[in-house]
């Protein structure tokens, strides 16, 4: 019986520090679990290229950190249709769950952020905040009065084919977002159809979010535990207590960001026309071309990422080819005119519209201010050149021409005259005595004809 005891105690202290390693195992995993972070990235303005690259920097960053969610805060008035479907597509396949938040108050997740809200797999709204308005921007403004909700499979009674035809794909996509997410459908379809708008709180009592939350904190805290469908599965939120890093989108996608506006693009390729303009009329200065050339190269930057039109192109750089040839042509301003017309033209016609769900143009105060400037400028330069024409050449063979001096010798109708201090050969009409005070007439080769100058009685 002894024995039996003495051989159980070897067994009984394996089996305590099997048990002992497993708890030191499992405490450890739960000690690093909590530091999957919560990736947070802020969407502010149009969705753009800047926009989209941000969202996929962001899901690779959530990748390589094991993240357990990525949060984006979004505030959009609307955006670049290419733009809004390359993120929706990046949400679908997105690694981590996507919450996305229409925060702070005063927020908007107006029509490409009605589409981005329907693709998360989350969606949440801060108080004080509304979505919708979803219309393509091609169609026009909504219908004054408000259409009878449409039966499945019912044509939309709207426009001509290819309005219907834009419209009814419109709906098709926001439709398919919504059954995958399990949201409201009928209202999306209104939000396309009619650009139907909700409040925070009537979009989350329809069902088109799931959760109003005020704050960051209360956001994770309210969407821990929920289940989500991802794209190999649903999956459990865990976010209780989890570390929150805010990703920055960097110098680069802020420089493009706030460059890829076409008024701010149309700005910075004003500047840059202006400054190399003014760097030709003033050879040496420099600070005008430097200006302009940098100018120059942002405007470019931020046109390649923006939907620009042939025609507005062409325009534009016949403008520009008429006001250098303003700059470099002794005219009276017909050229310089000429472009700017074409300029101003080419900036009303260089975006296009329909590439975007909401109003891609250069805003008519800044076309105006920018004809304004630029006719002022163009009167400027005019009026200094016509100014230059009508003053006395000081400089070359025709200076000469008026100037006074005074006979040196002379014999005949032929002689010598000192004039701005030269000697010259001199004829004249009738014969004169040295000392005589002369005018200039005209030069030939370096001959003048002069003439006396009468001298007035004291």
């Amino acid at each position: 019986m002894q024995h039996g005891r003495s051989a159980l105690r070897p067994k009984g202290a394996a089996l305590a520090v099997l048990l002992a390693l497993l708890f030191a195992c499992v405490s450890a995993a739960l000690a690093r679990e909590p530091t999957r972070p919560v990736l947070v990235i802020e969407i502010e303005g149009a969705i753009g290229v800047a926009a989209a690259e941000q969202l996929e920097k962001a899901l690779m960053a959530a990748r390589e950190r094991d993240a357990t969610a990525l949060v984006v805060r979004l505030d959009t008035p609307g955006g670049l249709v290419s733009s809004t479907r390359e993120m929706i597509k990046a949400i679908l396949g997105a690694p981590v769950p996507v919450i996305l938040w229409v925060a702070p108050s005063g927020a908007r997740a107006a029509s490409a952020g009605t589409y981005l809200a329907y693709a998360a797999h989350l969606a949440a709204m801060a108080p004080g905040t509304h979505i919708g308005a979803a219309t393509p921007i091609a169609l026009g403004a909504p219908p004054a009065q408000p259409r009878e909700p449409r039966r499945e499979g019912e044509p939309v009674p709207a426009g001509d084919a290819a309005e219907r035809k834009v419209l009814n794909d419109a709906i098709a996509y926001l439709r398919a977002l919504a059954q995958l997410r399990g949201r409201n459908a009928e209202w999306a379809e209104a939000a396309v159809a009619e650009a139907a708008t909700l409040t925070a709180e009537e979009a989350v009592a329809k069902g088109v979010v799931e959760l109003l939350a005020a704050s960051l904190t209360e956001l994770l805290e309210k969407a821990h535990g929920r289940t989500v469908r991802m794209a190999e599965g649903e999956g459990v939120l865990s976010l209780r207590d989890r570390p929150i890093e805010t990703l920055d989108p960097g110098l680069r996608l802020k420089i493009l960001q706030a460059i890829a506006d076409p008024n701010i693009a149309f700005i910075l390729l004003l500047i840059g026309v202006y400054g190399i303009l003014f760097e030709f009329w003033n050879p040496g200065t420099f600070l005008p071309g430097i200006i302009g050339g940098i100018a120059l190269f942002l405007a470019l930057a931020a046109l390649s990422v923006l939907p620009v039109q042939t025609a507005g192109i062409a325009l534009l750089l016949l403008g520009i080819a008429l006001m250098v040839a303003e700059a470099f042509t002794p005219g009276i301003g017909i050229l310089g005119l000429g472009g700017l017309a074409a300029f101003i033209a080419g900036a009303f016609f260089l975006f296009d519209p329909t590439a975007a769900d909401f109003d891609l143009r250069v805003a008519w105060p800044v076309l105006i201010a920018a004809a304004g400037m630029s006719a002022l400028l163009l009167m400027g330069v005019l009026g200094a050149a016509m100014g230059a024409r009508r003053r006395r050449v000081v400089a070359g063979a025709e200076a000469l021409i008026g100037a006074e001096g005074r006979v040196t010798a002379w014999e005949g109708r032929e002689g010598r005259v000192l004039v701005q201090g030269e000697f010259w050969d001199a004829r004249a009409e009738h014969p004169l005595a040295p000392g005589t005070r002369v005018r200039v007439k005209q030069r030939r080769g370096l001959v003048l004809d002069v003439e006396p100058i009468e001298e007035k009685a004291s």
